[in-house]
């Protein structure tokens, strides 16, 4: 299958980041024109008016994932030019490139799916066809052009080793914490998780505790309290490469990244010297203990209370979805500590402490009991209800000191919880990809691999592209957080495309291992069920994409 292309040498074509810019800034015009044609029907008095939001739903979700869209292409750009600034772009890199250009235009000036279903497209924001026209320069066309058979089939053959491109992380540092922690996958986790998983059993202690001698449960905890202090672009690194082995390896890390940023960030000076070295050491395992039956993500809405009485705070109500929470010594608890303050005002935070559960009495403590729901997939740390009735917590437990401040807290760690999120979908994907890869190449139909059929090439070949596309998107995010800029719209664009990318990239993988793939023993199956989950968790898709669209249209 060895193609040769005269037209995929830097010397046969126009240069290429000349083209890719200019597309860039092709991307930026259309966005600014879809913006004030959907604020123009969602607008009143120069403000977002909510009644015509929710009626100009689509238009408004469009906007936000056509803001997805363009700020992907725009990281794409910024990690060529830094590849090609030390010598590291090459013939791969090149491809990959080129074949994210011409998919994603292709997608804004055609349609990008919101889901399997949904398409947006320019029409649907209130874009005429003099926009369009405007949008497709002859750099974009000629973009659009190269994302030929031909160059899927050379990236399948430069991907058939299992190297996937080159990540363009900004420390060589960060290359070792990769590979150190990829070998941990490699030999720790993946041999055993489709064991974990059929058997829908915990996490082994044995692999947490290591985990923890590793440093992961203190990724970003500053040194001051026991933590290793390294940045977000390494905890992406890290949880990608966890999450890769499986995700609720991955997903460990997700629970304390948020107690962790909680407690720095609202906590009291005693709290933060009491917790953060505990959860840093993996001393402690937390949860987070937010959603209710009926709220959903509507968290304004919360009815669990919390009374003071006595120097506690009694804790009754219900609580679902909350993952690990047998095993936790610590919950994050959002609660209604004032019933007279509707909405997001009368919410607190709660440092919930008990003990440690078991398979056989996973609620060991006065006023608190649950059950396990059981699930698709995502099942190593297991999800609960939780009923509270009378739980105490100790009044210096209230987050900050503070009441009325729990809500805010909760917003401060959205930022980082969601580049986690966005990290651990391109595990899953890179999971996704090289299940299909190595089968493809393994089974043979018709006297020939799989591999050697240009639509099973490509697939492949585009899945390589989507997941470096995403990570991009994740790694960009991560260094604005790094550099202490607000990245909240960064982190909602890069979690909405991974778990986009994840899913697509299980479903297609899936399909190269046709009849097989749907068979429990194959691991692509369990891949397939582990990313769902990630369009729901963490902000479902339309909850992101509505928070999204209002930020944009605010301005």
């Amino acid at each position: 299958m060895a193609t040769k292309l005269a037209d995929i040498r830097a010397d046969a074509e126009p240069d290429l980041f000349e083209d890719t810019r200019a597309a860039c800034a092709a991307a930026l015009g259309l966005m600014a024109a879809a913006r004030e044609a959907v604020l123009a029907r969602v607008g009143c008095g120069g403000k977002v008016d909510g009644t015509l939001l929710e009626r100009e739903q689509t238009a408004a979700h469009g906007l936000a994932w056509l803001k997805v869209y363009v700020e992907a292409l725009r990281a794409m750009q910024g990690w060529a030019e830094r590849l090609a600034g030390h010598g590291r772009f090459g013939e791969r890199e090149r491809l990959i490139l080129q074949l994210a250009f011409a998919e994603y235009l292709a997608r804004i000036a055609g349609g990008i799916p919101m889901n399997q279903l949904e398409y947006v497209r320019p029409h649907d924001l209130g874009l005429d066809e003099q926009a369009v026209r405007a949008f497709l320069t002859e750099p974009v066309r000629r973009l659009i052009a190269g994302g030929t058979p031909e160059r899927r089939a050379r990236l399948a053959e430069l991907i058939h080793d299992g190297e996937f491109g080159d990540l363009g992380l900004s420390d060589d540092s960060l290359d070792m914490i990769r590979e150190q922690f990829r070998k941990f996958a490699e030999e720790e986790v993946r041999p055993f998780a489709h064991g974990w998983h059929e058997r829908d059993e915990l996490i082994p202690m044995e692999v947490i505790e290591h985990l923890a001698g590793l440093g992961v449960f203190g990724l970003t905890i500053p040194e001051a309290y026991g933590g290793l202090g390294l940045s977000k672009e390494a905890m992406c690194v890290v949880t990608e490469e966890l999450s890769r082995g499986y995700i609720g390896i991955g997903s460990l890390g997700t629970r304390t990244e948020i107690a962790g940023e909680l407690i720095r960030l609202g906590g009291t000076d005693g709290q933060k010297a009491y917790w953060l070295p505990k959860l840093a050491s993996g001393e402690v395992l937390p949860t987070a203990v937010f959603t209710e039956p009926n709220t959903g993500s509507d968290l304004a809405s919360l009815t669990t209370r919390a009374v003071l009485k006595d120097g506690y705070w009694e804790v009754t109500g219900a609580k679902t979805w909350i993952t690990h929470a047998a095993r936790a010594d610590l919950m994050t608890m959002l609660v209604r500590t004032d019933p007279n303050e509707k909405g997001y005002k009368g919410l607190s935070m709660l440092l919930g402490e008990k003990p440690r559960g078991t398979d056989e009495n996973p609620f060991p403590v006065e006023g608190l009991t649950g059950g396990e729901i059981r699930v698709l997939g995502y099942r190593g740390m297991k999800e609960y209800t939780l009923s509270f009735d009378g739980f105490k917590v100790p009044e210096k437990n209230l987050l900050g000191g503070v009441q009325g401040q729990g809500f805010k807290q909760l917003m401060a760690t959205f930022e980082s919880a969601r580049i986690q999120t966005a990290a651990r979908a391109i595990g899953v994907a890179v999971n996704a990809l090289e299940l299909g890869l190595q089968y493809a190449k393994e089974r043979s139909q018709f006297g020939k691999p799989l591999f050697a059929f240009p639509r099973v090439a490509g697939k492949l070949a585009l899945m390589a592209v989507e997941i470096m596309v995403a990570r991009q998107l994740t790694l960009f995010a991560a260094r604005e957080k790094d550099a202490d800029r607000r990245c909240d719209l960064e982190a909602g664009l890069a979690k909405l495309l991974g778990a986009a990318v994840a899913w697509a990239a299980a479903d297609n993988a899936l399909q190269i291992h046709g009849g097989n793939g749907y068979a429990m023993e194959y691991p692509i199956s369990r891949v397939l069920c582990d990313a769902r989950i990630l369009n729901i968790f963490e902000g479902a898709a339309e909850i992101q994409a509505q928070v999204i669209a209002r930020r944009l249209l605010e301005g």
